[in-house]
């Protein structure tokens, strides 16, 4: 193994020790000439003794070691800066294989994709049982998904598994302002990660946002930068295609936030890539789990309902799970509790996406008025939604603009929705209004941002989904923005007559009549309960699960669905 190693690093750093040979066979040659010299002079008579040194002054010596100095720092800077590794991998992040300690079983949240990853760690692991068919070893492997959903914390946790070095870089750093410099930091990176699989008989090169390095190549505008990401991409393809003419058991691992068909054609060509993994957003039992694994590392309430934080936590990565038990602890320490209770994580998760409290002194008749608002929201929401739980409700300002809010999420992952759903929405939208306009027998500017959403939902179903009480069918919406060609004048030629335009804005508005129409019958009929909530609100300014639910119980009402 001793000589194995010394042959390895002989392999990576030969140049460099060659020239530090170089200049120390020229540095000793040079002082045997110099003593050699000195020891000629003295031995001549004093008369030539004295003319040689007259002649040959201590400067012109001193001028001899100094240039020889000075050509040996030049040379060994610039065989660094632009060939050894200060400009090809200044910025690059290595990550020594001891570094590496993820476990398989800590990966949580993505449970499909970690058996669909688990035959790509087999495979590497038992290499023979794949060779003994006739195989190849996979060299490419991409992870797609949004951001913060694990793709780096699976990577690392294959290398633990696969049990060899792993090299990290982001693709960000890759690229500089030197043209050519990208493609010299991926040869570097290659050079190591070959030279790592052939000392332990495998490595993983990990690219993180590989997007960065790895977009179409396009032609390039006279300024030199479309040239240099072309060749980074150019290098980057011949290291993929150099990987499967010798078995050095390097697979490259990408992980990238974009779609396939932003980055270059070549690249996802079979061959090169060979397996595609997209990680989405943890399902409900895997925000679950993941509540469980992140509370565990802390101290916690252990009445906390994690099935009830996983509901709350619909389209939320393993990364905001993490950071939202994180945040609750912080709060917890700043009120001097020892440990994290739901008030904590549920005061995190508001931290976090509606932004701080914000100090603003709102006068009673304000007060009320925001009350019965989130009221009216709350109230539509829990009675008619289909779908929808209500986690909350609050009346206390935040620093992104919201005065009050009412937090609702579907009970699991939806990804397409119906007509009931929407409509639900468009309800709920105009609850506050309707609430409003009922106690007060006026509304306030607070509707704003509910009337957006309720005619956002009312466009997209008449113009895009075939859902407006005419019957007029069509994704008009695409129609015009397909083939609505710009022209020079101001205006856009539309594909849509006036008289459909007509009929379909008249669709948008009965669906907002007739929505509106429902909620002030239900909200008048429910007026005790209208009352009753807003009270709660006003008192206490925050109502959580299990308050709302208290609430409801009370008065006896459940949720019509």
């Amino acid at each position: 193994m001793g000589n194995k190693k010394i042959r390895i690093y002989l392999k990576l750093h030969w140049v460099k020790i060659l020239i530090i040979s170089l200049l120390a066979i020229i540095g000793l040659f040079t002082t045997i000439v110099m003593i050699a010299g000195v020891q000629a002079m003295l031995n001549l008579e004093s008369f030539y003794k004295q003319l040689q040194f007259s002649s040959v002054p201590l400067q012109f010596f001193l001028s001899v070691i100094t240039a020889i100095i000075f050509a040996s720092i030049y040379t060994v800077f610039n065989y660094w800066f632009f060939f050894g590794g200060g400009m090809t991998k200044l910025g690059q992040k290595r990550i020594k294989s001891q570094e590496v300690n993820i476990k398989w079983d800590e990966v949580i949240g993505m449970e499909e994709v970690k058996r669909e990853a688990w035959e790509v760690v087999q495979l590497l692991k038992d290499r023979s049982q794949l060779q003994r068919v006739g195989g190849q070893i996979i060299k490419g492997l991409l992870l797609f998904g949004p951001p913060g959903v694990g793709k780096t914390y699976l990577a690392k946790a294959i290398a633990t598994e696969v049990k060899v070095p792993f090299l990290s870089v982001v693709g960000s750093e890759i690229e500089g302002m030197i043209v050519g410099l990208g493609a010299a930091k991926i040869r570097s990176l290659f050079k190591e990660a070959r030279a790592m699989a052939e000392l332990h008989s495998g490595c993983i090169v990990f690219i993180d946002e590989i997007d960065s390095v790895a977009r179409p190549r396009r032609e390039d505008m006279g300024f030199g930068g479309q040239m240099s990401a072309n060749a980074a991409v150019n290098q980057l393809l011949t290291e993929l295609d150099g990987l499967r003419k010798i078995e050095n058991n390097v697979v490259v691992i990408g992980a990238t936030n974009v779609e396939e068909r932003d980055l270059d054609p070549a690249l996802m060509r079979a061959g090169r890539f060979d397996r595609k993994i997209y990680i989405g957003l943890p399902s409900l039992k895997d925000r679950e789990n993941l509540f469980g694994f992140y509370l565990k590392r802390i101290k916690f309430d252990p009445n906390i309902d994690v099935s009830v934080l996983a509901r709350k936590a619909v389209f939320k990565s393993p990364a905001d799970i993490a950071n939202i038990v994180r945040e609750a602890s912080i709060i917890a320490v700043r009120n001097k509790k020892d440990a994290v209770g739901l008030k904590e994580i549920s005061e995190a998760m508001d931290r976090i996406d509606l932004g701080l409290r914000r100090p603003i002194d709102l006068s009673p008749k304000e007060k009320e008025q925001i009350a019965y608002h989130e009221a009216g929201h709350a109230i539509v929401a829990y009675l008619l939604h289909p779908t929808d739980d209500v986690f909350k409700a609050s009346i206390i300002p935040r620093t992104i603009g919201f005065l009050g809010f009412v937090y609702h999420r579907s009970r699991e992952e939806m990804h397409i929705h119906n007509r009931e759903y929407y409509l639900a929405n468009i309800k709920v939208a105009l609850g506050s209004y309707a609430a409003e306009k009922i106690k007060f027998n006026t509304t306030t500017s607070g509707v704003d941002e509910d009337f957006n959403h309720a005619m956002y939902w009312a466009y997209n179903m008449v113009w895009r989904w075939g859902m407006g009480p005419s019957g007029i069918k069509g994704n008009f919406k695409e129609l015009e923005r397909s083939f609505g060609v710009p022209t020079w004048g101001w205006s856009t030629p539309s594909y849509v007559s006036e008289k459909t335009k007509e009929k379909l804005d008249d669709d948008v508005q009965a669906i907002i009549q007739q929505c509106l129409k429902e909620v002030e019958e239900l909200l008048t009929k429910e007026s005790p309960l209208l009352d009753r909530f807003a009270s709660e609100l006003i008192q206490k300014q925050e109502l959580d699960y299990d308050e709302i639910e208290a609430i409801f119980k009370e008065c006896g009402k459940s949720r019509l669905r």
